[in-house]
């Protein structure tokens, strides 16, 4: 692991943090150019088909699930540094064989863009965490992640705004251009990055159903990591519960009219953008357990006076208090993974748990409308914070116990 000066100086002068963030940057603005410029455009060209904007998800998540652990597997595999390059490289390239597409052919060639895009990056992203392990020290990597996540939140409340700025103004063929520049940017910036480090010595020859089946023994092996699922898969359960549900909360419970979800939207961005900040100064003194176990129980506690709460103020209220605590739920997992994984386990690690909270999302997602009909709202969020009290559960062995935070110690456990 490369030295760097410690402290929050040390780290922003870290050669590997600068190029990382500013890579960040590129690619949040063509990912949410992307989003939203899509999304508009295929409603413009269906009519607000359902099932057309609702391919635009697929074409998102479905890549999560398919690709995400063998994406994983390639990760531990290749180059760090090259394989992101790479994939951002091809992504621009994607984009604009795309915009040709739409020149001279189909508007649908659009849903291939965001497709791949989307596969790419289950690869770089494992690549990118690996490179964290690599070039951040230990003791640095929680507030790296904080300073990761606050740009992530920043982008929830700017990004909307951004692609639907680029795509009203100038239209899908600009904002798709724009995707492609930002990718090839990203690329640039992660030129500047250290050379990938040549291993000398030589490894068995493996297979790869070998190497993924050796990931999940890993996880499994691993109480920190197997614990960290559950709790992955009871989040993503709560959450695709209430996801589908925010604008009936609006006019059911509030008695507003649909487009004041915005104000809950707002409200909830916002306070993500506080509370990475706040998440980044705490980063020290908070291990990421006792950040993942505070974070949930907060949330728990919004979702319980969201669902009961008819006044726009209380939910307004409830809202921001659970993105304020949000940034501490991701640095808390990011960094319990980085700190209890070896680093040829990163990638796999990452497709093994990602697909957990997701598969649970997508689950609970497909049966909310059908349950809502049932039951009614209210107990909907209840069952929400029900479920990550349950997560909470599962991660107070991890929480009494403490969890190793050297690097080595994973493979010890």
């Amino acid at each position: 692991m490369s030295s760097a000066p410690q402290g929050m100086g040390g780290l922003f002068r870290n050669r590997f943090v600068q190029a990382i963030l500013l890579s960040g940057l590129f690619l949040q603005i063509g990912i949410w150019v992307r989003n939203f410029a899509v999304l508009l455009f295929v409603m413009d060209q269906t009519n607000g088909d359902p099932f057309a904007v609702s391919m635009i998800s697929v074409a998102e998540f479905a890549p999560i699930f398919i690709f995400s652990f063998i994406g994983g597997t390639f990760a531990d595999r290749w180059k760090p540094k090259r394989t992101m390059v790479w994939c951002d490289v091809l992504s621009a390239v994607s984009v604009f064989a795309v915009l040709l597409t739409l020149v001279f052919a189909t508007w649908k060639a659009v849903f291939f863009a965001t497709l791949v895009s989307a596969i790419l990056s289950q690869f770089s992203q494992p690549s990118g965490m690996r490179l964290f392990k690599i070039h951040v020290p230990a003791e640095l990597i929680q507030a790296g992640m904080s300073i990761y996540q606050t740009m992530f939140a920043l982008f929830m409340v700017l990004g909307p705004i951004l692609g639907t700025f680029v795509y009203q103004h100038y239209g899908i063929q600009v904002a798709i251009g724009i995707m492609g520049v930002a990718f090839l940017l990203s690329a640039a910036v992660l030129l500047f990055l250290p050379s990938d480090r040549e291993i000398n010595e030589e490894k068995p020859a493996t297979k790869l159903t070998e190497e993924m089946a050796a990931g999940f023994r890993y996880v499994l092996s691993q109480k920190a990591l197997s614990t960290l699922g559950g709790c992955f898969l009871s989040a993503g359960l709560a959450l695709g519960l209430i996801q589908p549900l925010g604008v009936f909360l609006v006019t059911e419970r509030l008695g507003l009219p649909k487009e004041n979800i915005q104000w809950l939207m707002t409200a909830n961005g916002v306070a993500m953008i506080i509370g990475g900040g706040l998440a980044m100064g705490l980063s020290k003194k908070f291990a990421p357990q006792t950040m993942l176990i505070i974070g949930m129980v907060v949330s728990a506690f919004g979702m319980i006076v969201t669902g009961l709460s008819t006044s726009l103020w209380l939910t307004l209220t409830a809202q921001f208090i659970s993105g304020l605590v949000l940034p501490a739920i991701q640095i808390g997992i990011n960094t319990m993974i980085l700190s209890n994984t070896e680093e040829s386990y990163v990638g796999r690690v990452n497709g093994i748990l990602n697909p957990l909270f997701m598969g649970g999302m997508v689950v609970t997602m497909s049966l909310a409308g059908w349950l809502k009909d049932m039951f009614h709202i209210v107990a909907m969020y209840e069952a929400a914070a029900v479920l990550f009290f349950i997560g909470v559960i599962v991660m107070l062995p991890l929480y009494r116990t403490g969890v190793k935070r050297q690097a080595g110690s994973a493979g010890e456990a």
